[in-house]
């Protein structure tokens, strides 16, 4: 029998988001029913109510998530009913051209179900990142569910099937950093404060936060900034310099997504250095490099998608270090709301006022 479950949508583009009826069908073969217990609200569920990821409405929004397994499919053997699990949106397929090269965190053909959810009317829902989450129950592929330990509280494993994931990666996977290296974080939302202390993990020396909001910088350095530049009273680049013994750093990151904050990083950054673009551009941004500096600092420049994460990898990993105290996940948590409350958190988001609003559903452990 289908499930009928209250879930934030996005009808049209740019409107305030509603609460709707949502008609989750049974799992199909290879498909997993999960009952969210917890969902972050990130700028790409604000991307998607704005049209800026495509215009395939309505969206059931929400995807940065954690539950337990209510139901599976036939064929499913990763996961089974009772399973707690964190929503993942790269369920590797194991046969497309990167993962035949041994990279399946690139994989191309990443799995989402088959069937579709919909409204009580029979309109098609398109869910955001193949998980739409922003309900009390949600159908997934089954390699959208990654186990973690069940002790990890909802509201903050949730967090690392999207921002935080994205953020420590940069640093860890894409950027390489390593013991004593120098690092510059440029935009320390979610995302950028996730790097921050994905670089605290790694062992980094030096970790420079960068914004135009002492409200934030207050909070990088909660996550394991050693220094902070206001980047609208002080060239950014400079100070870096200034504290890098002259050189800049070894990791640039940029969790922005801005030609400006970009071209900042890729000048920030020591020879053979390299710069991380983790910030999600407009798709009318353009920049202009010099060829020649390009080639004279030589290093790389290398964009992150999801944190270059392989989630059967990585999520376990980061949910031990956190119940051992080493990673704080709770640190990203501003507030919890109710699902009536999300088109309020994305004012608060868009405002700087949080790090992150998390969803918690009724009867689920915090």
């Amino acid at each position: 029998m289908p499930y009928e479950v209250k879930g934030v949508v996005a009808l049209s583009k740019g409107a305030p988001v509603t609460i709707e009826t949502i008609i989750v069908p049974d799992p199909g073969p290879g498909e997993a029913v999960v009952d969210v217990q917890a969902c972050g609200v990130c700028h790409t569920d604000l991307h998607y109510r704005e049209g800026g990821i495509n215009d395939e409405f309505p969206f059931l929004l929400g995807h940065e998530a954690a539950g337990l397994v209510s139901a599976v499919g036939e064929g499913v053997t990763n996961v089974a009913v009772g399973d707690y699990v964190v929503l993942n949106w790269r369920a590797v397929c194991g046969e497309c051209r990167a993962c035949a090269k041994g990279k399946p965190w690139y994989c191309f053909n990443t799995h989402n179900a088959a069937q579709k959810m919909t409204l009580a009317d029979g309109t098609e829902l398109s869910p955001a990142l193949g998980i739409g989450a922003f309900a009390e129950k949600t159908l997934v592929h089954s390699g959208q569910c990654t186990k973690v330990d069940p002790a990890a509280k909802p509201t903050a494993a949730g967090l690392l099937g999207c921002g935080v994931m994205a953020g420590v990666g940069a640093a860890i996977n894409t950027g390489g950093v390593g013991r004593g290296d120098s690092v510059a974080v440029f935009g320390c939302g979610g995302v950028g404060d996730a790097a921050i202390a994905g670089s605290r993990l790694a062992g980094a020396g030096t970790i420079i936060a960068v914004d135009i909001d002492d409200k934030k910088l207050e909070w990088a350095k909660g996550m394991g900034a050693t220094h902070t530049v206001n980047s609208s009273e002080t060239d950014a680049v400079e100070a870096i310099k200034a504290l890098t013994g002259g050189f800049g750093v070894d990791v640039a990151i940029d969790a922005v997504g801005h030609p400006a904050v970009y071209e900042q990083a890729f000048n920030a950054r020591d020879l053979a250095g390299t710069v991380v673009l983790v910030g999600v551009p407009n798709p009318t941004m353009t920049i202009e490099l010099p060829l020649i500096e390009v080639f004279g600092r030589g290093g790389a420049l290398k964009s992150s998608w999801y944190g270059d994460c392989l989630p059967s990898r990585d999520f376990p990993m980061l949910i031990d270090l956190y119940l051992q105290g080493r990673f704080d996940l709770d640190a990203f948590v501003s507030e919890t709301i109710g699902i009536e409350d999300v088109e309020a958190a994305f004012d608060k988001m868009h405002a700087g006022e949080v790090l992150r609003s998390v969803v918690v559903f009724e009867g689920a452990g915090q």
